[in-house]
């Protein structure tokens, strides 16, 4: 199961980084494995070239394998926690809906596909970088079970996402990513 997982996030991961949703150490991703535990890419992961190596099973007590984790574990760790569906989560920096995020309060797509998927989106603005990875691990499981959502795009710092299907969120990110670039280029 396992290594199927890890296949899995390393062929959507790649196909990620391809479509510069990853950066060569920017970005993650993650599967629930059991109830208490969970693989993410470690923190030095290559996106273009991940292996078996570049993962790392992390239960929820913490012990010495979390310094060898993404910065984001913590974060996938209370969505997967908090939101029984949550089954993959990713979090990625999209060019366009990075940028796009950074001027708007919301991203209303004018494509057809962004549109009969998505209708509206809502961007998180977290006010202030300088303590944002010690509030992210709260503010974004509170923001996505508050408003009854799996996606978050934070202003300025990209998307977190979660679905039962990683290829879903590859997907949905893509097409987020697509009518952000055709509201950029309006």
């Amino acid at each position: 199961m396992q290594d199927f997982l890890k296949k899995e996030m390393r062929t959507v991961g790649l196909s990620m980084f391809r479509k510069n949703f990853f950066g060569i150490f920017h970005g993650s991703i993650s599967a629930k494995a059991k109830q208490d535990q969970f693989i993410i890419n470690k923190k030095d992961a290559i996106f273009d070239n991940l292996e078996d190596e570049d993962f790392i099973k992390l239960y929820s007590k913490k012990d010495y394998r979390w310094k060898e984790a993404s910065i984001d574990a913590d974060i996938h760790l209370n969505i997967y926690k908090n939101i029984s569906e949550a089954k993959f989560i990713a979090y990625a920096m999209p060019p366009f809906l990075t940028s796009y995020s950074i001027n708007h309060d919301t991203i209303k797509p004018i494509d057809y596909f962004g549109y009969k998927e998505l209708k509206e989106i809502e961007i998180y603005d977290p006010k202030q970088f300088d303590d944002w990875y010690e509030r992210a691990e709260f503010e974004i499981f509170s923001y996505l079970k508050t408003n009854k959502t799996n996606i978050i795009v934070i202003k300025g710092h990209g998307i977190y996402m979660y679905n039962r299907d990683l290829q879903q969120i590859a997907k949905t990110i893509a097409i987020i990513e697509n009518s952000c670039k055709i509201l950029h280029y309006m």
